[in-house]
């Protein structure tokens, strides 16, 4: 079934491409009003027009709609980042399961930055991010040896057997942290889960540019994926550079993962489900699937958050908890697939 549906997509020309995508941004245009207009309390969309026009509009109202824009700003933002570098990290490894959380770069650049608020005081976004990056990095380089022990190298069965071994140890060694740090925990609670409601503006702006020159990296390492995805030794024997593209996918999903992170704390399954999601409508070439997860990861972000806004009214259900139950069936579908088995 998955075959006829990419068969069907791959044929999908420039025009229904396009169509594709323009539909898709018209629904992350809905979706963001949407989640501007709905939460603990919800502000009728005539009122939300209001709000927007009218900066000198004040009441209970217009505050709830001004803290909502940079909320959903950084749901955009964060779910374009974490889309690409699950992107990325499939196509470099040619792993279906390849996405920031499972191959233990979000556990990475949280057990570096929960180390840092711990033992240095670090308390600001921007000093999360360089951290985060070291955490990150340090983190895929153990994944990646502990995959490729043994004779067949780093296979991705067993590269997905070590992401998910160094996750759990990093995920520990952050409780063994915050343990005896009674002070730390509550500020760090919320920040474990992944959320969205500590977003503004001037914590974004900083960190917008390394979002910016990671999603740029990646749409240069495109036509290396695509050779990839035919072999090492075809795509070498094509004329690309192998180890290049390699290096420059995995930069840029560290950047990327450790930005979403620092910002709005580790958020799992959004870079896993996004691609294959993407991969399943417009086919297997890496151009259009980033294309299309570029708007399809705030998608996701964007709607989780506003359900988690609804669930428990008044209180708000963490996109973090929200994406994992949206990803965990996805997760395990993928795991039942034909093509997963084989591996």
């Amino acid at each position: 079934m998955h075959g006829v549906i990419r068969d069907k997509a791959t044929a999908r020309g420039a025009g229904g491409y396009a169509l594709l995508l323009i539909t898709a941004l018209a629904i992350l245009g809905v979706l963001s009003v949407t989640s501007i207009a709905i939460g603990s309390r919800s502000v009728p969309l005539s009122e939300v027009v209001r709000i927007l026009t009218d900066p000198q509009m004040t009441g209970v109202s217009a505050e709830a709609v001004r803290l909502r824009i940079p909320r959903m700003a950084l749901g955009i933002l964060v779910g374009m980042a974490l889309a690409t570098a699950g992107t990325l990290l499939q196509g470099m490894t040619r792993n279906p399961l390849a996405d920031p959380s499972i191959l233990g770069l979000n556990g990475g650049a949280a057990f570096a930055i929960v180390l840092s608020m711990a033992t240095v005081g670090l308390n600001a976004p921007i000093q999360y991010v360089w951290v985060g990056m070291l955490g990150s990095c340090a983190a895929a380089i153990c994944v990646w040896f502990l995959g490729s022990i043994g004779a067949k190298g780093a296979t991705p069965l067993k590269m997905t057997l070590a992401g998910a071994v160094v996750a759990a140890m990093l995920s520990s060694l952050t409780s063994a942290i915050l343990l005896p740090r009674i002070d730390v925990i509550s500020s760090y609670r919320f920040w474990q889960v992944g959320g969205l409601s500590g977003a503004r503006f001037s914590l974004m702006l900083p960190i917008l540019p390394i979002i910016g020159i990671g999603i740029g990296i990646a749409a240069l390492c495109l036509p290396g994926l695509n050779a990839l995805a035919m072999g090492d030794d075809l795509a070498t024997g094509l004329g690309s550079r192998v180890r290049t593209v390699r290096f420059g996918a995995w930069a840029a999903a560290v950047m990327l993962s450790a930005s979403a992170t620092a910002l709005a704390g580790p958020i799992a399954f959004v870079g896993l489900v996004v691609p294959h999601a993407a991969r399943l409508l417009v086919g297997s070439e890496y151009k259009r699937i980033l294309g299309l997860s570029l708007v399809l990861g705030p998608i996701l972000l964007v709607t989780s958050d506003t359900i988690g806004r609804v669930l428990t009214r008044p209180t708000d259900v963490e996109v973090g908890i929200v994406t994992a139950i949206i990803g965990a069936p996805c997760f395990i579908l993928l795991v039942r697939s034909r093509r997963l088995q084989q591996i």
